[in-house]
């Protein structure tokens, strides 16, 4: 009785889990065809409902199953019982035949690497992989990567190579071809000057297509300006800082060219020297570097330079009005200080004195007046040519003191801190050479012209002093 009732309860359980997989299909479709909940209370009914159908569908099941016969129980269960042995036999089928096609590959791998090392393949390929490898690191670096852009689906040129040459398969004959591609596509490409489409990053971060002008793997032009290749985003950005307008005008140029040959900035560095290039400071960056010190130089050579050009203005002006009296001397004006030296002899005859000493003396009288006209402005210039370098030699000291803090601060020598403090040390250097060997040049001009017109003035007062002389000793 017993073995009977477990038998009979085993069977009931057998049946459910039978029932089972037709019971859920209908609860699960039920829901597919109710409008979907729009609260939370809904929701609660929703899952209330469904709770009460399944119990239902259950009783109605167990109800279905207790009133089967002890036969057709037993017949449920054989037939479950046939349906599980035939699957196993099948999948022990499918299994022994996945292990024998396995070996099979294992063997048909094997006859395939012998057979390529009798015929050296194993070596070629090895070369293979090997030039692939240093080709990706290539490719990866090169710009010419952007004009080249993989089908959908398709790796990138480095990524294929790179895949390549980590690869432990036997490469096909269609790898082999698109290595061979790649590298003569790159070594095609790096001679030419091309222009295609492509996203280029602009200085405020969005991404637009633009026409790109690439000069081989070196120079990359857009709008007329210049492009950095970024290697890890395969994509080109515009340069914050562009390089100088000379620089520029050139690229314009070259952007707009149609055909024949055209002058162009080409970085045989692939970026490096361009990025190098556009880091290099300004002359108003250099100056500011100089600090106060700078500064202080910059307005004396400021002065000095004003100086400079009114006097030599001035005495341009002079030399012509003098030249111009020296040939007529016999109507002097007082518009040039020859012609107020010779009125100041000549202008009234009582004033022609017999003594001829006196009339040296008034002669010199005259010409000294001129002199400090003729040579204002030179001692300032003079002072400016000294007080440059000193200038210059504090700023240095000043950067050098610097130089020695951060050193002190950091406990390093590190170059980038004591850069600040060697640039402002040389920068004041350069500024005070800077304005002291011009205006040397400027103040000797100066003296020059001032010293040939005073020269005019005493020739010519000597002159007049000896035709005095003359007059008299005739009289």
């Amino acid at each position: 009785m017993v073995k009977a009732r477990t038998m009979s309860a085993l069977s009931a359980a057998v049946a459910v889990a039978l029932l089972i997989p037709f019971a859920l299909p209908v609860h699960a479709q039920g829901p597919k065809t109710a409008a979907a909940p729009t609260s939370t209370d809904q929701v609660l009914q929703r899952v209330i409902d469904g709770r009460t159908e399944e119990n239902r569908k259950f009783d109605q099941n167990k109800k279905d199953f207790d009133s089967w016969s002890d036969a057709m129980k037993q017949s449920k269960m054989q037939d479950a019982q046939r349906n599980r042995d035939a699957l196993d036999a099948q999948s022990k089928k499918l299994q022994n035949e996945y292990s024998a096609s396995e070996l099979k590959i294992n063997g048909l791998n094997d006859q395939l690497r012998k057979k390529a090392m009798d015929l050296g393949l194993a070596e070629i390929f090895g070369l293979a992989r090997q030039v692939s490898n240093d080709a990706s690191t290539i490719l990866q670096q090169s710009l010419i990567t952007t004009q080249f852009a993989p089908a959908q689906g398709e790796q990138t040129r480095d990524d294929f190579l790179r895949a390549f040459s980590s690869s432990r398969t036997t490469p096909t004959a269609a790898e082999l071809e698109r290595v061979w591609t790649e590298i003569s596509r790159e070594m095609v490409a790096s001679g030419q000057v091309a222009k295609f489409q492509t996203k280029v990053v602009q200085p405020n971060g969005e991404a637009q297509q633009s026409e790109v002008i690439r000069i081989g793997p070196f120079t990359a032009i857009s709008g007329g300006k210049y492009l950095a290749y970024l290697p890890a985003l395969r994509t080109f950005n515009v340069v914050p800082r562009q390089l100088p307008s000379n620089f520029m005008s050139i690229a314009q140029r070259f952007t707009s060219a149609t055909g024949g040959y055209a002058q162009a900035v080409v970085d045989s560095t692939r970026g490096v020297l361009l990025g190098l290039y556009v880091e290099r400071p300004t002359i108003p960056e250099r100056i500011k570097l100089g600090q106060a010190v700078g500064y202080v130089i910059i307005i004396v050579g400021v002065l000095g330079a004003l100086a400079f050009i009114y006097q030599l203005f001035t005495l341009v002006m002079v030399r012509l009005a003098v030249g111009s009296q020296l040939r007529n001397l016999d109507k002097p004006t007082a518009g040039n200080p020859l012609g107020r030296v010779l009125l100041a002899f000549k202008g009234d005859k009582s004033r022609i004195e017999e003594d001829a000493d006196v009339a040296e003396l008034r002669i010199t009288e005259a010409v000294l007046k001129e002199v400090p006209r003729l040579e204002r402005f030179q001692a300032f210039l003079r002072l400016a040519v000294a007080a440059g370098p000193l200038l210059g030699l504090i700023g240095t000291v000043w950067g050098m003191i610097l130089t020695f803090q951060s050193i002190n601060e950091s406990g390093s020598s590190d170059p980038k801190l004591m850069a600040t403090g060697i640039g402002q040390a040389m920068i004041a250097t350069v500024l005070g050479l800077g304005i002291a060997i011009p205006l040397l040049f400027a103040g000797a001009l100066l003296s020059t012209l001032s010293r040939a017109v005073v020269q005019t003035l005493d020739e010519q007062s000597t002159g007049m002093l000896a035709e005095s002389i003359e007059k008299q000793r005739r009289a």
